[in-house]
């Protein structure tokens, strides 16, 4: 990616490096995934072909290259770090499930069917843009060119290019750092759209996924919206009293699930009694939710995945995902996924946010120091009073070190190559069952 630095003879033609050219490589397997993978819209036979064979391709690649990489002791300890912030990530979505079903459930589904979506202007400019611009062009804006799991899968495909010196090693420590962005990026998230609810740009999406939801909003909401939601003096009232004094009448109670320890999650979730049998269960339900949640959680994954890639990697490949990233977030807005506010939002937080956690995950480590310069000052002073006794000791020193760091070297080249074989097949494993599990990553 970046320009070679010749070292032929005059008159000799340049050849790539091997280095240079599996550089080039990974972004020649990347566009080869996007365009393969679109395939399945222009010709699904031949998508269900050059998929596998792709994948085989690459899988095998990264496995013969396995044997021949040098960093796994920077793995190591990465290690410690990627598990902590798969723990983390994890802990943060299952916060946002929460809220998620929590904004869709409050004000229930009557509120979500008579609610209108909200004026965004950017929706308005993509539908003139329609009327304008050549039928071709209109057509690539509406492909699907690239979802959620294309950007999870480049970064994926990135991580993993360690092993042929694409990326600096090591590859878990920046999946450590996408991952504890993304972790706080989903927290920060949670908290924004739980804040102010807002309505869907989709008014149909709450009775058509949560139909268990109740009618009527919970009981918090008849008390403290209702009365003053469509009346302006109610609220004028209400902000010079500062106090809720309308009478809500009798409040309408909620089944309440039996959830042992997790039963107190029923005042938020509002489960129906076909769907109190668990709580985990309802979350998996909630998806992406049906409010509008601020800010699009579709493009903070998208631009976490463009800003690795240009920090580890760079190159056209970085500014072609970057063009995935725009057209991404005009399809968001066409396809009234979210309004244009919550991508513009989740372009600038996502930027913001992999600087931010930069200091953290710095590549800048101290090494240590080697036997031979930590007695090289004591040796030299040694020869110089001609002290031939000391001289002697610090050789003997130097010869037991020596012997244990071979055998240290033994039990360290087995942990390797056991941490290496556990690394290279688990990765694998999750990868594999994210793609045949699940359809948008």
């Amino acid at each position: 990616q970046s320009s070679p630095t010749s070292t032929a003879k005059p008159g000799t033609m340049w050849l790539p490096s091997a280095t240079q050219m599996t550089r080039g490589g990974l972004g020649i397997a990347a566009m080869s995934y996007v365009a393969i993978d679109y395939m399945r819209y222009v010709s699904p036979v031949w998508h269900s072909r050059l998929m596998p064979v792709l994948w085989s391709v690459l899988a095998l690649a990264v496995v013969t290259r396995v044997l021949f990489y040098k960093h796994w002791s920077k793995e190591l300890r990465a290690a410690i770090p990627f598990l902590g912030s798969i723990v983390f990530m994890l802990c943060a979505l299952l916060f946002e499930a929460l809220c998620v079903r929590s904004v869709t459930a409050v004000l229930g589904l009557d509120w979500h069917r008579d609610t209108s979506p909200l004026p965004d202007t950017g929706q308005w400019i993509l539908l003139a843009l329609n009327e304008s611009l050549p039928e071709t062009i209109v057509e690539i804006l509406r492909a699907h060119i690239i979802g959620l799991h294309h950007f999870l899968m480049l970064f994926v495909m990135l991580g993993f290019s360690v092993v042929f010196d694409s990326v600096k090693a090591p590859g878990l420590g920046l999946g450590a750092r996408y991952m504890f962005t993304m972790g706080i990026g989903r927290l920060l998230r949670a908290i924004t759209f739980v804040s102010t609810i807002l309505p869907s740009a989709r008014p149909w999406c709450a009775s058509a996924r949560f139909n268990n939801v109740p009618s009527q909003p919970h009981r918090w909401a008849q008390k403290y919206y209702v009365p003053y939601a469509n009346d302006p003096s109610a609220i004028r009232k209400l902000l010079h009293w500062d106090a809720a004094y309308a009478d809500p009448g009798t409040l309408i109670a909620d089944y309440r699930a039996d959830w042992g320890l997790m039963s107190f999650l029923s005042e938020f979730l509002r489960p129906s009694y076909s769907e109190g049998s668990s709580w985990f269960a309802l979350l998996k339900k909630a998806g992406g939710g049906c409010n509008d949640l601020l800010y699009s959680g579709h493009m903070l994954v998208a631009v976490l995945t463009a800003m690795a890639w240009t920090e580890a990697y760079g190159g056209f490949s970085s500014a072609m995902i970057w063009l995935f990233v725009a057209h991404s977030a005009q399809r968001e807005i066409r396809e009234r996924h979210h309004y244009t506010v919550d991508c513009i939002v989740a372009i600038y937080v996502g930027i913001l946010l992999w600087k931010m956690t930069g200091f953290i995950w710095s590549d800048e480590k101290k090494t240590k120091q080697t036997e031979l310069e930590k007695i090289q000052n004591r040796l030299i002073h040694a020869a110089k009073d001609s002290d031939m006794e000391a001289v002697r000791r610090l050789v003997e020193e130097m010869e037991v070190s020596s012997r244990e760091v071979k055998q240290s070297k033994v039990v360290s080249n087995r942990t390797m190559t056991v941490f290496a074989c556990a690394t290279v097949i688990t990765t694998l494993t999750i990868v594999i069952l994210a793609l045949t599990l699940t359809s948008d990553g």
